[in-house]
């Protein structure tokens, strides 16, 4: 088992979901609708990161 406690995945997923933003709102600023679903996408990913980092935290805790 390993000792990965989520964090690592916590703040890839919280730099996922920046970036993410990031690319949405410039998208929609320069109604490049390519660069906006680049960045939902990013989003996603990153709040499935950080839901990947809290489950191995509660595993961790119990």
């Amino acid at each position: 088992m390993s000792n990965d406690n989520g964090l690592g995945d916590k703040v890839k997923g919280a730099v996922s979901k920046a970036k993410g933003e990031v690319k949405d709102q410039v998208g929609n600023a320069t109604n490049n609708s390519s660069l906006q679903a680049k960045g939902k996408v990013d989003k996603a990913k990153g709040a499935v990161q950080q839901k990947v980092g809290e489950a191995k935290d509660d595993h961790n805790r119990h």
